[in-house]
Parts: C-alpha cells; sequence; structure tokens
C-alpha cells in the first residue's frame, strides 16, 4: 500500500488542497490517518475515491450529490464516463485509477478506446506521456509503489513493441540512420522505444541497441554502422566521469554525427552543448526534427 499527502492527491486529481480540506470538513468526504507524530496521510483507497470524484465533478456533478454516493455507485459511474470519454484528461485519470488496482484489464480497454479514437502516436503524446510525467516525480519521491509503476510501465513497454513490430518500412535511399541506446547503467527505456517508433513511421532506418550499453559497444558498432543521428536519454544512469564529460566524450567520439540527448539529467541543465550536440526538451522536438530530415 502507497501513502499519500494531500500535496501527492492534488498532483494526482487536479483538485488543490484547500478544497480538499473543505470537502473533508463540510461533507466528511475524506478523511486523513494519522502517525504516530501527528503527520496527516492517506492511502490507496483514499486516493481511488479523490480520482473518481474529480472525474464525475468534471462531468458535471455536483459534489453535494457526490458525497451521497457510495463508492461502487461512484466507480460504475466513472466507468460509464471513461469508456465513452474522448478527453485525455480523463484517460489520464482511468489510468491512474487502473494503475492503483493493478487492473491490466482496465488499462488494455483504456489505451485500445484512445487508440481506436485518436491514433496510437497521438494516444502516447496525448494520454500515456502526461501520465507517465504525473506519475514520475512522485514514485521518484516514494509516493508511489514501485510495484505500481512497474506494473504500468511493462504494460506500455508491451504496447510500444507491438506497435514498432506493427510498422512496415520502406527507406527511401536520402532516409537517415538512427542509434538509438541508453548508456551503461540506465534502465528507463519507455522514451527510447516510442522515439525508435516515431523514427520508424517516417521511413528512417533504425538501429536500436535498448538498454544499459557499455560505451565501447557503441563505438564498435558506430564504427561499422557510421550512423547519421546518434540518439540517448539519460535519466537516472550514474555517469562515472560526470555529465559534462560525458556529453564532451561522446561528442569527440563521433565528430560526424548529430548528437540527441535527452532525460532528466540531461533536459534543463546548464550543461555547455558542442555543436553536434542537439537537447531534444520534448519529444514534439524530436518529431519536429525528424520530419524536417525526411
Amino acid at each position: 500500500m502507497s501513502l499519500y499527502s494531500i500535496k501527492d492527491l492534488e498532483h494526482l486529481s487536479g483538485i488543490k488542497a484547500h478544497t480538499l480540506r473543505i470537502w473533508e470538513q463540510r461533507y466528511n468526504i475524506v478523511s486523513p490517518k494519522r502517525t504516530e507524530t501527528n503527520i496527516r496521510y492517506y492511502d490507496d483507497s483514499d486516493l481511488k475515491l479523490i480520482l473518481n470524484i474529480s472525474l464525475l465533478k468534471d462531468n458535471d456533478h455536483k459534489i453535494s450529490h457526490i458525497a451521497e454516493m457510495s463508492f461502487e455507485d461512484m466507480k460504475k459511474e466513472v466507468f460509464k464516463i471513461t469508456d465513452k470519454s474522448t478527453k485525455a484528461d480523463e484517460q489520464v485519470q482511468a489510468l491512474t485509477l487502473a494503475m492503483i488496482d493493478l487492473d491490466e484489464e482496465r488499462f488494455e480497454k483504456i489505451i485500445a478506446t484512445s487508440a481506436l479514437q485518436m491514433g496510437f502516436e497521438r494516444t502516447m503524446l496525448q494520454v500515456i506521456y502526461p501520465f507517465l510525467i504525473r506519475i514520475g516525480v512522485l514514485w521518484q519521491t516514494g509516493a508511489i509503489n514501485p510495484a505500481q509503476e512497474h506494473f504500468i510501465s511493462n504494460l506500455v513497454r508491451q504496447k510500444l513493441i507491438v506497435a514498432i513490430d506493427g510498422q512496415v518500412i520502406h527507406p527511401e535511399k536520402k532516409a537517415s540512420k538512427y542509434l538509438l541506446y541508453l548508456p551503461e547503467g540506465e534502465l528507463h527505456e519507455l522514451s527510447l522505444l516510442f522515439a525508435n517508433y516515431i523514427i520508424k513511421t517516417r521511413n528512417h532506418k533504425v538501429i536500436y541497441l535498448g538498454q544499459s550499453l557499455p560505451f565501447v559497444d557503441l563505438e564498435n558498432v558506430c564504427q561499422i554502422h557510421q550512423p547519421e543521428f546518434i540518439m540517448t536519454i539519460i535519466t537516472a544512469a550514474p555517469i562515472e566521469e560526470g555529465m559534462q564529460n560525458y556529453i564532451n566524450k561522446i561528442s569527440e567520439k563521433f565528430p560526424n554525427s548529430t548528437i540527441l540527448m535527452s532525460g532528466y539529467k540531461v533536459v534543463g541543465q546548464d550543461w555547455k552543448t558542442p555543436d553536434n550536440v542537439v537537447l531534444i526538451n520534448k519529444i514534439e522536438d524530436l518529431i519536429s526534427l525528424v520530419e524536417k530530415n525526411n
């Protein structure tokens, strides 16, 4: 079971902490537990309740009416809403509920419905990515149970692999060659898999080397295949020589390639980037760059 602060509930539900406290006092909707040192906290059942209330309220249910509903009635009404909804925010809320309950069937239904309505790429951009960003910070601070994060990550990974395998690529002679890898110790693969999908759907060639690649192996592959672009995403890997030194090293080792770099340890930092290094701040930046090279 995960434990949440009122700020965690605010971040996951979009309902202000001040509003939650008013509901607690006026409607007795959710009451926090307290630690032995009198610190307020909430559990998974509280989070599910607040997420359900948030969805109902966003669909014109009055809070006074919601307060009178049983949890089961709320749940049934939420399922009706999310089964028909085309709103990305509501699908994100529904995914959060599926994560808490480790409900694979619900996850599958949400993604299938969204993909049918807007296509796989837009589902990734408008539903799955915002959802992963929402839970990512909370996972790093320990508010999200690692088992819940792993559950969702593995399901998303499966979807990405199926989508990549489903692409029939016909690269033209002018197509660029992209080499994708994660540095040694880096295991967070979802963004790199999605980059693979994006590049392939634009009919470029991809050499996908995946997780935790030793630098010497990267050198060997690049020497053979001479890619125009090398892409890596650094989220959590401990870079022994330091991030700036790593950026400089990869730039110097592959002067004839454009180095695309992204991830929490790269974006928003004050690194000095050599001329052949491009920082990818968001996935839309990668899409624009790839499409310019068509």
